[in-house]
């Protein structure tokens, strides 16, 4: 079992630093190659993992990703206009997808000395985070770790993440005993970075849309153990009227709220998904106050909602925030320290070469007793 767990590691090991060279230096085929060669002839009997990943490789480096052209039009239009000397610099990191950077948060629920030994040899570093329990590793350069698969009853190591991602859950500062809730919660990076933050004494996971409630609930599996199964429930309601049949319940409330992706957005699959996208953006303001509302109503007098985005767009940023504190008497506006950029009603994180992580836009907001 230990030649085993050991080979696994070597393969890992070697596919980090294959994966590294095609990044940093991009390797011609050839060289690609003679790697797979050499990581055979180490382990002949486990490279069925690598050889995939190796076709993946090969798939992501054939073809190059394509921008959606209405969609970068209303970018430069918008962003340039709101961002105004930072955005030519955004916008080279948002059409550049290999200048990447992203984090690996680890799983404590998990043995990690093994995958800690790996990336701290491939030249990851920790980022400095204000909760020992959640680690997160970055490199300085655009290197991707490579993903694990879903495997029933064994729990992940990692979870691979835009590092901004985790701001959110910092904001939200949650303690041991606590009560909270993630209202738009799927894919799951959220919620997992909240209990490897604290132990809630219960976290609900809410996501209306089935497939992507499925999605969160594979996740979970993936990286909680059955102990905390209790006092982590998912459910299923719309999240514009959570806070009517669960008012005043939650002690921290978590709106990472469906925006329009600029990540995502920018490379539409062609040009009708780009267009209909666009149309969709008019209606995304309305849902996401009716959200942050909502999540007012859930949570108790005295309990802290953090609102995130991960869009530059201020229309679904400030402009929300200011029409919810506006409409809700209660909510009060926290100050939030250390920023990148700021827009007065939170934090903007842009995008920019040597830091490519973000868009992420969050606000904190307590609701008064």
């Amino acid at each position: 079992m230990e030649s085993f767990k050991s080979c696994q590691i070597a393969c890992l090991n070697l596919s980090v630093v294959l994966i590294s060279r095609l990044e940093c230096f991009k390797c011609h085929r050839s060289k690609l190659i003679q790697q797979k060669c050499q990581i055979s002839s180490v382990c002949e009997t486990n490279c069925s993992s690598i050889r995939f990943l190796l076709y993946l490789i090969f798939m992501k480096h054939r073809k190059e990703r394509s921008s959606c052209p209405a969609v970068l039009d209303l970018f430069d239009q918008q962003y340039s206009e709101e961002l105004g000397d930072l955005w030519p610099a955004a916008r080279a990191v948002l059409l550049d997808p290999h200048s990447w950077q992203y984090g690996v948060m680890l799983n404590r629920f998990s043995a990690v000395t093994d995958i800690t030994q790996i990336l701290q040899s491939q030249g990851f570093s920790t980022l400095f985070l204000s909760i020992p329990s959640l680690q997160c590793y970055i490199h300085s350069c655009p290197l991707r770790f490579p993903s694990q698969a879903h495997r029933p009853g064994q729990l992940k190591q990692y979870y691979l993440l835009n590092a901004a991602s985790l701001l959110p859950v910092l904001a939200l500062q949650v303690k041991d005993g606590e009560k909270v809730l993630d209202l738009c919660s799927a894919p799951g990076g959220k919620a997992l970075a909240i209990l490897q933050s604290a132990n809630p004494a219960l976290l609900c996971c809410n996501e209306p849309d089935p497939h992507r409630r499925d999605w969160l609930a594979k996740t979970l599996e993936s990286f909680l153990p059955r102990a905390l199964h209790s006092s982590v429930i998912v459910s299923a309601q719309d999240g514009r009227t959570f806070g009517q049949s669960e008012a005043g319940l939650y002690d921290k409330v978590l709106v990472d709220a469906p925006c329009s992706n600029d990540r995502s957005w920018l490379y539409s699959r062609n040009i009708q998904q780009g267009g209909q996208r666009l149309k969709e953006r008019a209606k995304l303001p309305s849902l996401q106050a009716q959200l942050l509302k909502s999540a007012l109503s859930a949570v108790r007098p005295g309990g802290i909602v953090v609102y995130s985005t991960c869009t530059l767009s201020s229309f679904e940023n400030c402009a929300v925030v200011e029409t919810v504190l506006d409409d809700f008497p209660e909510a009060e506006l926290e100050d939030l320290a250390g920023s990148s950029y700021r827009r007065g009603l939170g934090i903007l994180v842009v995008p920019q070469p040597g830091k490519t992580w973000g868009p992420m836009f969050l606000c904190r907001i307590r609701r008064r007793k």
